[in-house]
Order: C-alpha cells, then sequence, then structure tokens
C-alpha cells in the first residue's frame, strides 16, 4: 500500500489489537454514532456537528462544547489523510458501523486522489466465532488475518455510499427503503442493516422501536438488572447487535421516566428493575406506546413526533409505513 498507511475505525476497540499485531500506521477513530439522533438533511458541516453535540451530551452525557470538540476533531483528522497515504477501512456489518461507513465514503468520494488509495475490509462474522458481534472480539493475530482481504474501494461503492448517506438523511424512509428492497450487492452488508435501522420507527402495534420491545422481552424472560438487558440483547435477543452499554442508557431511562413508564426507576446498571403494569400490557398486545407518550425522538433525519408519528413500521409486511 502506498505512502503511509491510516486505519479508519468507527471506535478504537480494535486499535491495540492492530499494534499488538505489528500492523503499521496512524490510526483515525471516526466514531459519531449517527445510528442514534439527529442527522437532518439541510445542515452544512458545522451545523450538523452543533446538532450532533448537543445530541450526545444530551443522550450520553457531558458537555456540549466537549462532545462538538471531538466531533470536529474527528472529522479534522479524517480531512486530514494525505494524497500520498494508503487507507484501510475497518468495518462490520451492524448498523452503528454501516452509517459510519456510507459517512465516511461519502467524505472520501470528494477527494478523487484518496479515492484510488482506499481499501476496505467489511465483515459479519468469522471462523470459529458462533455469534460474530464485532471486529472487537478478535484477537490481534485474527485482526492481522483480515489484511490481506482489504479489497480496492471500487467507484460504484462509493457512488453507492454517498447515495445511501444522502438518503440516510432525508426526512422520510423511502429512498432508503429502496435501497433495502433493491439490494446493494456492491455493499452487500449495507442492506440489511438499514433494514434494522428501520426497524427503530416506532411498531404499528404498540408503537415501540424494536430495541425498546427487547428490551422489555428480556425483563420478561429474567434480566432484573439494566446490565441484565444489555448482556441478554448482545448475547442473544438482538439480530444485529450495534448498541454499546452508552448507547443503551439513554433508552432504558426512556422506557423508565415517561409519564406513563414500561420499566421501574433505577439509577445504576446494577439496581433492580421490572415492567410496570403498563409495560407488561405492551408486552401482551392491550397498550400502545406513543400515545400513551408522545414521542420526540430522530431517527437519522426522519424526526418522529406526537401520539401519531408520520412513520411506523409495521411488523405484519415487514416494511416502513406512513402513518394514516
Amino acid at each position: 500500500m502506498p505512502g503511509n498507511t491510516v486505519h479508519v475505525r468507527c471506535g478504537s476497540d480494535i486499535r491495540r489489537g492492530l499494534q499488538q499485531a505489528g500492523i503499521g500506521g496512524r490510526f483515525v477513530e471516526f466514531s459519531d454514532p449517527v445510528c442514534q439522533g439527529p442527522v437532518p438533511a439541510d445542515l452544512d458541516d458545522a451545523d450538523l456537528a452543533a446538532v450532533r453535540a448537543r445530541f450526545i451530551a444530551e443522550a450520553y452525557g457531558g458537555g456540549e462544547a466537549g462532545c462538538r470538540r471531538r466531533l470536529e476533531a474527528e472529522m479534522a483528522a479524517l480531512d486530514a489523510i494525505g494524497e500520498d497515504d494508503g487507507i484501510v477501512l475497518w468495518f462490520e456489518h451492524d448498523i452503528f458501523d454501516q452509517a459510519v461507513l456510507i459517512r465516511v465514503l461519502d467524505r472520501l468520494a470528494q477527494r478523487p486522489a484518496l479515492r484510488v488509495r482506499a481499501r476496505l475490509i467489511c465483515i459479519d462474522r468469522f471462523p470459529g466465532i458462533d455469534r460474530f458481534i464485532g471486529l472487537g472480539q478478535l484477537t490481534p493475530e485474527q485482526l492481522a488475518s483480515l489484511l490481506p482481504q482489504a479489497h480496492p474501494v471500487t467507484d460504484s461503492q462509493f457512488i453507492l455510499g454517498r447515495r445511501a448517506w444522502w438518503a440516510f438523511r432525508q426526512a422520510n424512509p423511502g429512498e432508503l427503503w429502496t435501497l433495502v428492497e433493491m439490494g446493494t450487492p456492491d455493499l452487500p452488508l449495507l442492506s440489511g442493516a438499514l433494514r434494522r435501522h428501520l426497524m427503530e420507527l416506532p411498531g404499528c402495534r404498540d408503537g415501540l422501536a424494536l430495541t425498546e420491545r427487547l428490551c422489555l422481552r428480556a425483563v420478561a424472560e429474567g434480566a432484573t438488572t439494566p446490565g441484565d438487558i444489555f448482556h441478554a440483547l448482545r448475547e442473544e435477543l438482538e439480530p444485529q447487535p450495534f448498541l454499546g452499554d452508552l448507547m443503551l442508557w439513554p433508552i432504558l431511562r426512556r422506557l423508565s421516566d415517561a409519564l406513563q413508564p414500561a420499566l421501574t426507576p433505577f439509577a445504576a446498571w446494577n439496581d433492580a428493575l421490572e415492567p410496570t403494569p403498563f409495560g407488561r400490557a405492551l408486552l401482551d398486545g392491550g397498550a400502545e406506546w406513543c400515545a400513551a407518550n408522545p414521542i420526540d425522538r430522530w431517527l437519522g433525519g426522519i424526526h418522529l413526533t406526537g401520539p401519531t408519528p408520520a412513520w411506523r413500521w409495521d411488523e405484519m409486511a415487514n416494511r416502513p409505513m406512513a402513518a394514516d
């Protein structure tokens, strides 16, 4: 690979592993979790950084100014990749990674000299690992074994990445759903991740996002603490694990702090909790979340508001639907 090598990853989980494997080059973490919170289409880079910093500070904790500095530093590091540098993009199949990947592809595509130097590692399994969750599971030796699989990013992959990032930021899910229905053979793991993303729309039956529904199911099946819920999602219930514990926390708080909560109050990962009567009714199909708790949340560029949000996920048809 020409020049210096830059390893781009949506987190820091493999940084040490690459070093221990003797894989040279510098590491760029680009990890804004755009699969959660607002990513409106009508904002420039500066305004988007401000919106994302506000969301991250409110959802995960920390100062808004510090969050914005980190986001801007990550973008600056990506933009600072030199035209003589080789680039290796390290990603996996889940929506956290795939959303960051299409954003990175959109950014790199605007620099023609870099396009020919970018290589991609993107996997959804690894030999000997029954439930593959992500690259962070791999040993240094296993990470090193992936490097020969890094393939040059093609023009069609850049085009698809740009199209998908544009669609991800739109105010309705139509273009994203088109990509899901068509399939994304140039980025074969993308369409499944986008489908999982759209399943975070409020369900037609109960008004819950899939993650919220799985959290309640985990409690019904024996999870007694927030930490137990996280473990159940990661190890069994979530079909495509993508949430870190910090990202799950505001979802659990939303279920607990609502006007009509579905979970009893808690303050720490090892606190005991249980479903409320309303939570049990949700599990039994006898209640609807949005009607009882008007929502105000974003899914990419889609702003979901009120007791009758404009878009839902139809579990029977297995697709997004406009509200009647």
